[in-house]
């Protein structure tokens, strides 16, 4: 949805949710958004078209869903790069109409919506789904409702790549946790947001996803060592079982 946020500024007046990814992709103050694929993404393919014992995924004509899509610079890059076919979702307007505008002519289709709620596409259609960076906004009834319709949403056989924070071993998180913890076990408040997040360690993760699919890949970023602000993210490649 968007990469990482500067600490060391609060906004006395704070706004909040939807009104402040309006204002962040119309006026970028907290957040270095890009244009550009995200190259956790482009790792994923890379590490996809090196399995020949899997089915490829990645083919002209093949759909991928984007929870969360922002800009939609990711669904831009697979229908540019491979000719795939698109759906994004995201809970920004500016956000979605500036995908919209970036997007024409392009087998894309972008709407306005909360990720935690049922997707706009049909049983078994996607062959591949993104949640990158997304479903640590959402409160834990609407992050098992997300997985479950990107499941549902997958064809047997298609692929989930998740991006979220990690926080095993992360100073910041921790603090996070205990300077503004929120009412949900493992949530604080942002300080600049203002709203909950949610953050996984490794094997919390891991039991969440595997209640659904089969993992294929773990890929953790490095402790980031006197670095303020910086936090660890983990990324899992999952597979929907065929049956």
């Amino acid at each position: 949805m968007a990469r990482k946020p500067n600490f060391t500024k609060h906004k006395k007046k704070k706004v909040h949710g939807a009104a402040f990814w309006d204002q962040e992709y119309t006026n970028p103050a907290h957040l270095k958004l890009s244009d550009a694929v995200s190259a956790d993404l482009e790792k994923f393919i890379r590490w996809h078209e090196r399995q020949k014992k899997l089915e490829r995924v990645f083919l002209q004509g093949n759909k991928a869903f984007d929870a969360g899509c922002g800009n939609g610079r990711n669904l831009i890059y697979l229908a540019q790069a491979y000719n795939m076919r698109g759906i994004g979702v995201d809970i920004s307007s500016a956000a979605i109409a500036q995908a919209k505008k970036a997007a024409q002519k392009m087998p894309i289709s972008f709407h306005l919506g909360n990720t935690g709620e049922p997707l706009p596409a049909e049983d078994a259609s996607q062959d591949v789904a993104l949640d990158m960076m997304t479903s640590h906004f959402l409160n834990s009834s609407e992050r098992t409702a997300l997985r479950d319709e990107l499941h549902r949403i997958l064809k047997p056989g298609g692929w989930l790549f998740m991006k979220t924070f990690l926080k095993d071993d992360d100073s910041h998180t921790a603090r996070l946790l205990k300077e503004h913890p929120g009412e949900e076990p493992g949530t604080y408040i942002h300080p600049v947001m203002g709203v909950p997040e949610f953050v996984y360690s490794e094997a919390e993760l891991i039991a969440f996803l595997r209640e659904k699919f089969i993992i294929h890949k773990v890929d953790r970023s490095h402790r980031h060592k006197g670095r303020s602000g910086k936090r660890r993210t983990i990324s899992v490649y999952a597979e929907k079982d065929y049956r």
